[in-house]
């Protein structure tokens, strides 16, 4: 059976590692390098790096830090924000990053997502999307959360994998940084309707969260941030109370 993977997420603005609820109100959570390095030392599987302004602000994601991050971490690291041509992704992969996320350019253009898997292999392609209930219905958002689309979450996951993503990274706008728990009932649907693996992101607030998100939610992975970068949940410790509860980690 596979492992499911913890992954702490490092959003990045102006070069520091911020978190926000609901995607507002964000505040520092220290230097991306260190934290990057900490995590892989302490049993991170994954580390994931989002230039959170990137898109927003029409430019590059920071392929310096990337290769300042990679320098530090011997764990797969998947880099995202601003992400809209083959050249991005080649520049940040000879940089050191292990895997891509896509967003926004993916719904502008969703053959990029064909391109960038033909190219590089499906198993670096990560597309992330972020989707708020509204009136019963999971709707695409994009530019951070900024913008809603015509898409449904679903449609649009299953897209996504027949042009050949690799993952999906999922954020519920409505669990983030609320830490009332996963988006458990979404995630289980995308888990039922997809053969690719779904990183659950947005709410986690304590051990339990993680738990319920793998055993219900049949998520493949759970990404988290504040409750990393503020000490409220220690890596070790999580994945101590995620094999006592039967679920496979890698310890």
């Amino acid at each position: 059976m596979l492992t499911k993977r913890i992954i702490p997420c490092l959003d990045i603005k102006d070069g520091r590692t911020v978190k926000g609820v609901n995607f507002v109100d964000l505040r520092d959570a220290g230097d991306p390098v260190e934290l990057a390095a900490k995590y892989a030392e302490t049993g991170a599987d994954e580390l994931v790096f989002l230039d959170i302004s990137a898109t927003e602000e029409r430019r590059k994601t920071l392929a310096n830090l990337v290769l300042r991050v990679a320098e530090k971490v011997n764990i797969p690291f998947t880099v995202g924000g601003g992400i809209s041509s083959v050249e991005d992704v080649d520049i940040l992969l000879k940089n050191g990053a292990d895997k891509v996320s896509v967003n926004s350019s993916a719904v502008k253009n969703p053959n990029l997502i064909n391109e960038l898997s033909q190219k590089f292999g499906a198993q670096c392609i990560t597309v992330a999307i972020d989707a708020k209930q509204v009136m019963g219905q999971w709707i695409v958002h994009l530019v951070g959360g900024k913008v809603p689309t015509e898409l449904d979450l679903f449609e649009w996951a299953k897209e996504v994998e027949q042009r050949g993503a690799g993952e999906i990274l999922f954020t519920s706008m409505n669990n983030d940084g609320t830490k009332d728990g996963f988006a458990n009932i979404a995630l289980k649907k995308l888990s039922e309707d997809l053969n690719i693996p779904i990183i659950a992101s947005g709410g986690a607030g304590n051990i339990q969260h993680f738990v319920d998100t793998f055993k219900e939610g049949k998520a493949d992975a759970a990404l988290a941030a504040s409750v990393f970068h503020f000490k409220e949940i220690e890596i070790p410790d999580l994945k101590k109370e995620l094999a006592n509860q039967g679920i496979p980690v890698r310890i």
